[in-house]
């Protein structure tokens, strides 16, 4: 399979040399992440970045937006659906799944960053409940990722405002899609709200396997300086996931500090994505 990354917060920081990557010209970077994704039985996009600035890198990609079939978004913030309804208004037929919690009214503080509810009135959306759902023997979906092991503090400063009150966000509206090709598995998440050890180990339960391939968002990044502490949850992050099996891509939320205190431990099995990147797996 063939995973373009359409938007991520950066641009021409992947290396030709690291494996899966490769730069693109006439791309721009925007705080936002979606991928465009080319399998053997579908088209299809991961999230739709911030804004319509996603399609603008399409073009310049040579994606074929008008022929994506599916689109999975991973939760119910902007970033990652700011560009929906620009994508409906060039493709009336893809089937689009939601977490039904995701449109929810969520917040950083007191600045909204939720879905624009527009959303909800897309005719071809799928309002997702099942804990486990599968699109088709290709696709499926998973959430009710309940552990908390090394949970990204950075969670803490993100609420739901439910009757009023703001309450933390347990990211009940995160869903993390799962591609088998073949052989192959490949997990995409778009933050790890919920933190990438349990969901993979929310994987496992449900597949009694590990996935070839990992292309997720960390949510490490700070604008502050790490704690000792944050140091130490993502060197430990890091050393679990060097146990695994998997290849890891990352980018968008995990930021370039953490990025590079995880490349120092897991070496070649974690590579960057940036705008314009190309995955082959």
């Amino acid at each position: 399979m063939k995973i373009t990354t359409l938007i991520e917060d950066t641009v021409n920081t992947c290396q030709t040399e690291d494996a899966g990557c490769g730069r693109q010209k006439n791309v721009q970077a925007e705080h936002g992440l979606s991928f465009y994704i080319e399998t053997a039985r579908h088209t299809l996009l991961m999230d739709t970045g911030a804004s319509d600035l996603t399609w603008e890198n399409a073009g310049a990609l040579g994606a074929d937006i008008p022929k994506v079939d599916t689109v999975v978004i991973s939760h119910g913030h902007y970033d990652h659906t700011g560009g929906l309804l620009g994508f409906a208004r060039q493709n009336t037929h893809a089937e689009i799944y939601l977490k039904k919690s995701a449109s929810g009214n969520f917040f950083h503080g007191e600045r909204y960053i939720g879905i624009d509810k527009n959303i909800l009135k897309l005719p071809n959306l799928h309002l997702i409940e099942e804990d486990e759902y599968r699109i088709d023997g290709e696709l499926s979906l998973f959430s009710n990722i309940t552990e908390r092991k090394l949970w990204p503090e950075s969670n803490l400063v993100l609420t739901e405002r439910i009757d009023g009150k703001d309450v933390q966000d347990d990211f009940a509206h995160e869903q993390c899609l799962v591609i088998t090709e073949g052989e192959k598995t490949v997990l995409l998440s778009g933050c790890a709200h919920n933190g990438i050890l349990n969901i993979l180990n929310r994987f496992r339960e449900i597949r009694h396997a590990w996935p070839d391939a990992v292309i997720s968002g960390f949510h490490m990044m700070k604008k502050t300086a790490y704690t000792d502490e944050e140091i130490r949850n993502i060197q430990e992050t890091a050393r679990e996931l060097a146990k695994l099996p998997s290849e890891f891509y990352t980018g968008h939320c995990t930021g370039k500090a953490a990025f590079d205190i995880m490349k120092s431990i897991m070496g070649e099995q974690l590579h960057p994505i940036c705008s314009g990147s190309v995955m082959t797996l």
